[in-house]
């Protein structure tokens, strides 16, 4: 029997500053086929190329991957500064319908870093330009040396709301996790809950609420070494199985349909 497909968001970028590509990390790929079970597919994800219509008929969830470029401040209705960083128009022209279609057909996704952020932006919320600068708040940014897995490294705790969806899935209120990223949730969006922080109280977990299918976001990466990690394991297999059970529901609607 096929394994179900998960659509993995691209970026894009200028390879050696002059060649554009659409690329992906090799870990998401790897957590998808061997933690959540599912085929990984790579998506381009500009509009000249792909619709929503035709991903959502396509895949059967999708993992919304981090990226160095930030979704830009007027999806939000602010104005660029220098503070914003870099932006990929074209991503944000299919992540943010894309998440607002999965949220209503209750089809899954899983976010990641910047993908937590775009669910986020999608369901009408707005982001801190960088984290650092805020009183209070610990540096969230990944170290600019050292090895991968010194970059990985586990940093700080995020502490889940007591009985919520994080907790019961970990089997923990609290877990270490890594972090790399300069942005951050200022306001949550329509339906966003925040289930867990980190010690500063910046948001780390998220899911949307009466959302019929999965929607749980984290602004770390589980996809560092997904198959050995406490916490990255648990997450990739539930999405995998919320995967498996919309494929099952599509196959059964269209066996009904041909019946």
């Amino acid at each position: 029997m096929a394994r179900p497909k998960v659509g993995i968001i691209g970026n894009s970028y200028l390879l050696n500053d002059q060649y554009p590509v659409h690329a992906g990390g090799t870990m998401n790929s790897e957590a998808i086929a061997e933690v959540a079970g599912c085929m990984p597919l790579m998506i381009p994800s500009d509009p000249r190329f792909v619709t929503v219509a035709e991903l959502l008929d396509t895949f059967d969830g999708f993992l919304l991957t981090g990226g160095r470029p930030n979704v830009h401040p007027n999806e939000y209705g602010e104005a660029e500064t220098e503070a914003h960083g870099a932006f990929d128009r074209a991503r944000d022209a299919i992540t943010l319908p894309l998440v607002r279609a999965c949220v209503e057909r209750g089809q899954p996704f899983l976010g990641i870093c910047r993908g937590f952020q775009e669910v986020n932006v999608a369901m009408g919320g707005t982001l801190h330009p960088e984290i650092r600068d805020l009183p209070g708040r610990m540096n969230h940014r990944m170290p600019p040396d050292g090895t991968l897995e010194e970059k990985f490294a586990l940093r700080h705790t995020v502490k889940f709301n007591s009985g919520g969806v994080f907790h019961r899935l970990f089997g923990a209120e609290e877990v270490m996790t890594n972090t790399l990223h300069g942005q951050g949730i200022k306001r949550p969006g329509a339906r966003v809950v925040i289930d867990g922080h980190a010690p500063d109280g910046t948001p780390e977990a998220v899911y949307v609420k009466d959302a019929p299918g999965f929607t749980l976001s984290v602004q770390w990466h589980p996809e560092w070494e997904a198959a050995a990690d406490p916490v990255s394991r648990p997450l990739f297999e539930a999405f995998g199985d919320a995967v498996r059970a919309w494929a099952d529901a599509g196959m059964r609607a269209g066996l009904q349909k041909s019946a």
